[in-house]
C-alpha cells in the first residue's frame, strides 16, 4: 500500500474495534518497545479509557481506519507521569503489524498533528519512545520532530535496570502560518 493511495482517517472507537484491538496489544512484536503484551482484560481497560477520553475531551487517541479496516490507533494524550517536559501534550501510535511500512502510521500522524497545532491551537508536540525503538524513532523523524540528547530521560513507571526505561524526547513546535514572523 503506498501513502499516496492509502486511504486513512482517525475515527471514534466502535464496539467492532475491540477484537482487532485486543489482538494488536496481545503481539508480542507489536509490544516489543513496552513492557509487556496485554491480556485480554488490560485491552478492554484501555479500550474504555480512550473511548472516555475522546467523548470528554474530544481529542485523544483515535483509531485509525485505513482503506476500511481497523489498523491502530494515533492521537494525542497527556503524560501520567511527571519529568522535566511534563506538562505537555504528547503525539503517539501503535499500529496492527500488517500496517506497518506502508504509510499508515505516517498519514495518521500527520492528521492528529493537524488537530493539534490548527484545531487545538497547541504551541507544541512532544513524542517519546524507548530508545532501542528505531521504528518510532524514525517516523518522528519523517514527520518533523527533533532531538536534543539533553532531554532524553529514563521512564519513571519502569524498573531502575529494566531495558526499555532509557527513553529519547522529540519535540516540534507549531509551525509559522503565512503572514506571521517566524521566530529567529
Amino acid at each position: 500500500m503506498n501513502p499516496a493511495t492509502c486511504n486513512v482517517r482517525l475515527r471514534a472507537w466502535r464496539d467492532d474495534d475491540l477484537p482487532a484491538f485486543t489482538a494488536m496489544n496481545a503481539d508480542p512484536e507489536v509490544m516489543r518497545c513496552f513492557p509487556q503484551p496485554l491480556t485480554a482484560e488490560e485491552s478492554q481497560e484501555m479500550f474504555e479509557r480512550l473511548r472516555r477520553g475522546l467523548a470528554e475531551r474530544g481529542w485523544g487517541l483515535w483509531a485509525v481506519e485505513a482503506d476500511g479496516r481497523f489498523a491502530g490507533f494515533t492521537g494525542l494524550a497527556e503524560p501520567k507521569f511527571s519529568a522535566p517536559f511534563t506538562p505537555c501534550v504528547e503525539i503517539g501510535w501503535r499500529l496492527r503489524r500488517d500496517c506497518w511500512g506502508r504509510g499508515i502510521g505516517f498519514a495518521a500522524a500527520r492528521i492528529a498533528e493537524r488537530r493539534a497545532f490548527d484545531k487545538l491551537h497547541l504551541p507544541e508536540l512532544v513524542s517519546f519512545t524507548a530508545a532501542s525503538n528505531e521504528r518510532s524513532r524514525r517516523l518522528m523523524e519523517r514527520l518533523g520532530f527533533t532531538r536534543d540528547p539533553r532531554d532524553d530521560f529514563l521512564h519513571p513507571n519502569l524498573p531502575e535496570n529494566h531495558p526499555l526505561r532509557p527513553h529519547v524526547l522529540y519535540r516540534k513546535r507549531k509551525p509559522a502560518t503565512a503572514g506571521q514572523a517566524r521566530p529567529d
